[in-house]
């Protein structure tokens, strides 16, 4: 999960800081104020190898989060085992492998 953060940090700073200032100057309306921001974040991380693996590896965890969140617009607090869970499984999504490097082979002598 640090690898995904600090990735999404890089790539979609500006995204991510956005968000954060909407979520924190919205508090009782982020979820629908801000919406526009979390999916400009998406739209920035989805091409990365490491988030998509964690996407697709804690699919389940994650909507549940996200499901908690909806419930609990005002008291996002109320998530913490949702999160847990989700860091969790982030926690164990290997990285993703590198290819290997492509062997050059000498050119036969014509």
């Amino acid at each position: 999960m640090q690898a995904a953060l600090e990735v999404t940090a890089r790539y979609c700073s500006r995204e991510l800081d956005q968000y954060g200032q909407c979520v924190a100057a919205k508090p009782e309306s982020w979820q629908r104020d801000c919406h526009h921001l979390k999916m400009s974040i998406a739209q920035c991380t989805s091409s990365h190898p490491i988030i998509r693996q964690i996407r697709q590896a804690c699919a389940e965890p994650f909507e549940a989060f996200e499901e908690c969140l909806r419930q609990n617009e005002a008291s996002a607090g109320r998530c913490a085992e949702q999160v847990r869970r989700f860091l969790q499984c982030a926690e164990r999504v290997p990285p993703p492998r590198r290819p290997a490097a492509a062997q050059t082979q000498p050119i036969p002598a014509s």
